[in-house]
């Protein structure tokens, strides 16, 4: 059991022996009497959570930044309690990589293993030697989380340029990681959870590309799920609403002024937001599929529908 666990396991024995010594009523505060109730309930369920998780193999695609990188720490902060979970963490940006494995082993030490791997999606040569290459104790891979992609522009059809038609594909499709999944006893096993968007579901103007890219990715989603309904492999989306990232200053080419226009008068959802839905659908039974998941910050109804303060 990590040093953390130990010693907070002791601190409890210790002020429960104490708090719940036989005393009359009128000696209790208010605090005293419920100290421990809500505690008690979480530990509970972050420790079915991180015995489901124990032992197994997760693949984040776009590791390096945020949905990708908040959820390869959330998951090492879940499962961390129980060890034994092994992160292999990809993107073009392998030192950035290396740092967060860095940032990760400081933070749970050596209960969680964390492989940072150079990887662009978007290179099919690359993706499918991407399981051949890894070490042995990483390649069987029980988790894959298809997280990277990007946006660039805001264009109107026929002024969208070529390049961006070439960028904005939808990179989510790789299925090189089914052989080991399906070689499991039972007709096979394992998770593959997509991040969509709610593009994907409302197409607006000057987002045609990216939201026929995400449209793409549920479409192949939901048909792939009913292609492997005979295995015990679930298939799982989840579409965000408006995420700050560095995804619109990617979107804008840097231009962080107008990256930061599109967050103004609204609070939108954080990277930290939607990794906990991702180890949330991950850390459920196997027989629960949280197939479908839509996640909208407080002030959003719709893709084009907000209500931002003045």
């Amino acid at each position: 059991m990590p040093l953390h666990c130990t010693t907070a396991v002791s601190t409890l024995r210790t002020l429960l022996q104490s708090q719940f010594r036989p005393r009359s009523s009128s000696s209790l505060t208010a605090p005293q009497r419920n100290l421990f109730t809500p505690r008690t309930a979480s530990c509970t369920m972050a420790s079915a959570v991180a015995k489901r998780l124990a032992g197994k193999t997760v693949v984040i695609t776009g590791a390096s930044s945020g949905i990708g990188r908040s959820t390869a720490f959330e998951f090492a902060r879940t499962a961390a309690p129980a060890g034994g979970l092994k992160l292999v963490l990809t993107a073009r940006r392998i030192d950035t990589l290396k740092q967060i494995a860095t940032d990760i082993h400081a933070e749970v030490g050596d209960s969680v293993k964390v492989l940072p791997v150079q990887l662009d999606v978007s290179k099919p040569d690359e993706v499918r030697g991407f399981v051949g290459k890894l070490p042995e104790e990483f390649k069987e891979i029980d988790v894959l989380v298809n997280n990277a992609g990007l946006v660039k522009g805001i264009a109107k059809a026929p002024e969208i340029a070529e390049e961006d038609h070439q960028r904005n594909r939808p990179d989510q499709h790789d299925t090189s990681h089914l052989p080991i999944f399906l070689r499991r006893p039972n007709g096979g096993a394992g998770d593959i959870i997509n991040i969509g968007s709610i593009a994907g579901r409302e197409p607006y103007a000057g987002g045609s590309i990216y939201c026929a890219t995400k449209a793409a990715v549920r479409s192949f989603t939901d048909s792939l799920r009913k292609e492997l309904i005979a295995t015990r492999i679930r298939v799982l989306e989840i579409d965000p609403g408006q995420v700050e990232t560095e995804f619109s200053v990617v979107r804008f080419y840097g231009d962080k002024a107008k990256a930061d226009a599109v967050y103004a008068g609204v609070d939108p959802l954080t990277p930290d937001d939607i990794a906990e839905v991702v180890v949330f659908v991950a850390g459920r039974k196997e027989n629960v599929v949280v197939a479908d998941t839509l996640i909208f910050p407080n002030h959003q109804a719709g893709a084009g529908v907000m209500h931002r303060r003045t």
